[in-house]
C-alpha cells in the first residue's frame, strides 16, 4: 500500500466516524473498523486487493435503511467525498456495489470479490462473542425483547432467523476456517441460555 492509499484510508476512517461514532445500535465505528481490518486480512490471505477491500469495509453501512432518515442523500456525500479525496472511478464504482449487495435481509450475492469479502467481514461480526453482544444492544436499542416463546421478534429468535445460517452462507476459505468456532460460541450460548431461561428440553 503506498503513501497515497494510506492517506485515502486515513481521511475515510475520518468521515466513517463522523457518520458512526454515536451510533447505538451495534453499527458504530468500532463494528466499521472491525469489518475494514478483518475485510483486508481476508483480501490477503485471498489474493485480492487489500486497500479496495478495507476502504469499502469501511464504508459498507452507509446508506444503510437501518440507520439513515435518506439513504440516497447519505450515499450521494459519500460520492462526493470519495470524489474529493481522489478515489478513482472503478474503486468508487466497487464501493458503491458493495453497499448495495452486502445486506443479509436482501439475500444478494455481491458480482465482485471485493463484494464477496466485505460481506464476509460483516456477517463474521454478526457471529461469535462479538456478535452475541451486537445481537442484544441491537434488540435492546429498538425495544425488543430478550426472549419470549411464541414471538417470533426476539433478539433469541434472531439467532434462529440469521445468525446460525451465516456460517454456511460465506464466500471465501479464511472466513469460513474463522467462522467455525464463532458458531460454536454462539451455540454454547444458546444452550447455557435455554437452561438459565428454563426452556432447554
Amino acid at each position: 500500500m503506498d503513501e497515497i492509499q494510506q492517506q485515502q484510508l486515513n481521511e475515510i476512517r475520518e468521515f466513517t466516524y463522523q457518520l458512526f461514532h454515536d451510533d447505538p445500535t451495534g453499527h458504530d465505528y468500532e463494528h466499521m473498523r472491525r469489518v475494514a481490518l478483518m475485510a483486508k486480512k481476508i483480501a490477503k490471505e485471498e489474493g485480492r486487493d487489500p486497500f479496495l477491500c478495507e476502504a469499502a469495509g469501511w464504508l459498507h453501512d452507509v446508506g444503510d435503511r437501518k440507520l439513515f432518515s435518506d439513504p440516497d442523500q447519505a450515499i450521494n456525500e459519500m460520492n462526493i467525498f470519495l470524489d474529493h479525496i481522489s478515489i478513482h472511478n472503478q474503486a468508487k464504482h466497487d464501493i458503491n456495489h458493495v453497499i448495495s449487495t452486502i445486506s443479509f435481509k436482501e439475500g444478494k450475492t455481491p458480482a465482485t470479490w471485493t463484494g464477496k469479502i466485505v460481506q464476509d467481514a460483516d456477517r463474521l461480526d454478526a457471529i461469535g462473542a462479538i456478535g452475541i453482544a451486537r445481537t442484544f444492544q441491537y434488540g435492546g436499542a429498538n425495544n425488543q425483547l430478550i426472549y419470549k416463546q411464541g414471538n417470533p421478534h426476539t433478539s433469541i429468535q434472531h439467532f434462529y432467523d440469521k445468525l446460525l445460517k451465516i456460517k454456511d452462507k460465506l464466500h471465501t476459505s479464511y472466513a469460513k476456517q474463522i467462522a467455525m468456532e464463532r458458531h460454536r460460541w454462539m451455540l454454547l450460548f444458546l444452550d447455557q441460555f435455554h437452561k438459565e431461561w428454563g426452556t432447554d428440553k
